[in-house]
């Protein structure tokens, strides 16, 4: 599995509200960085908040545009990309989000840690063409 691939992958299963598929996809030791309000998001939260969002059909589309490998070994995969949430009431939120893949025991990728960009990151990596 590539980056590119796993993206695919995270979108697909998110605009199809499949709760299972997409929480496969997510390691159960993952950290999240850079949410407004929150220190750590863990997988807990992750999971009721896409649940929530999931049953409620409150997205309409996730995608996401621009890939950024910045490392890259063959059982982890570290990349930058711009993420775009479309909620079915019309409002769209577009993150830069630093992701980190690891393929994990049972062979599965899953994101093991994600950090959303700060704004001035996220502005110089569009100005520098890396996302």
């Amino acid at each position: 599995m590539n980056a590119q691939q796993f993206l695919q992958r995270m979108a697909e299963t998110a605009n199809a509200l499949d709760l299972d598929e997409h929480m496969n996809l997510i390691s159960k030791d993952v950290s999240v960085f850079g949410v407004p309000g929150f220190d750590v998001i863990g997988y807990e939260d992750w999971f009721n908040q896409c649940r929530h969002e999931f049953e409620n059909k409150l997205l309409k589309q996730v995608s996401y545009k621009g890939l950024n490998v910045l490392a890259e070994t063959p059982d982890r995969i570290m990349f930058k990309s711009l993420e775009t949430v479309e909620g079915a009431d019309g409002t769209v939120n577009s993150s830069g989000i630093e992701f980190i893949i690891q393929k994990e025991d049972d062979g599965t990728w899953r994101v093991s840690q994600e950090r959303v960009l700060p704004d001035d990151e996220l502005e110089n990596d569009l100005r520098r063409g890396a996302l």
